[in-house]
């Protein structure tokens, strides 16, 4: 059997992080249990560390250091993981998107960022941040376009969105800026590069009607599932209720149009926009 896979440690700060962790850790003769025991975390958190699908946070950092006899260096390069381009509630589930092998999202409100265009992007921070100067807006919407660029990759990582039909009829900017955002995800998924389904209002009640949900699965760490809500998020890592959302994901999904239906919808959807935009 393979062993896991050993991360470059100069594609990132958080790669170099679990690249010298893992190296330490093996060189002490120490198995992500034991490592783990004093720092109060599972065998399963010292391997995302050490794959990079989590953030090492700076009380973890001084623990290693003392622990490994590390000479300040977790502390040290735990300065730059600081440095996001995100909101403190979504830094870590950004970054962990990042090396994703599957991504599948349920989006009650919003079109996914993964999935979004400039124009649309602008609209959404724009009503989140109404008195917000330019700048502030400009760098916000760069941030959540360089998240898109992961499909620019033809495979990897799957991505697998449910969306809620309100996602559809609710307007974010103008006609045109719809249209053009529903064509993008079209676009996508004629390409074979996502799948999407729509969730119908007629479907009714179901489990995630609470809020966002995000389920990322890696190739040697365990899956994570985050929900977000107005300016949190959560980041589980605890086997039964990452289980718990992949159920209430498939339950979606089952309740959920075909991904030939909902293309028709959305196609359907994107024309009566564009309709729309015409008359004006």
């Amino acid at each position: 059997m393979p062993g896991p896979k050993r991360l470059d440690p100069s594609s990132s700060p958080r790669a170099l992080l679990g690249a010298e962790l893992r190296h330490r850790r093996e060189g002490k003769g120490l198995s992500q249990e034991e490592l783990g025991l004093p720092l109060f975390v599972s065998g399963s958190f010292i391997g995302q560390l050490e794959s990079g699908t989590r953030r090492m946070q700076v009380d973890q950092a001084e623990k290693l250091d003392e622990i490994l006899k590390a000479d300040g260096f977790f502390v040290r390069n735990c300065a730059a993981l600081k440095k996001s381009k995100y909101p403190d509630h979504f830094a870590e589930a950004a970054e962990a998107e990042a090396v994703a092998k599957t991504i599948k999202e349920y989006a009650p409100q919003l079109i996914p960022g993964l999935l979004q265009k400039e124009a649309y992007a602008r609209a959404v921070f724009r009503a989140y941040q109404p008195t917000a100067v330019e700048d502030v807006i400009s760098d916000l919407v760069a941030a959540r376009l360089e998240r898109a660029q992961l499909l620019t990759d033809p495979t990897t990582p799957l991505v697998w969105a449910v969306l809620d039909e309100a996602v559809l009829r609710r307007q974010v900017g103008s006609p045109a800026v719809m249209a053009q955002a529903l064509r993008h995800i079209l676009e996508l998924a004629r390409k074979h590069r996502i799948i999407v389904q729509v969730l119908p209002f007629h479907a009714g009640a179901h489990m995630a009607m609470e809020g966002q949900l995000k389920l990322m699965s890696f190739e040697d760490a365990p899956p994570l599932a985050y929900l977000q809500g107005l300016s949190t998020g959560t980041l589980h890592d605890e086997p039964a209720t990452v289980r718990h959302y992949e159920l209430t994901y498939d339950l979606v999904v089952a309740s959920a149009l075909s991904p030939e239906l909902s293309l028709a919808l959305i196609e359907s959807v994107a024309e009566d926009y564009a309709h729309e935009d015409q008359r004006f």
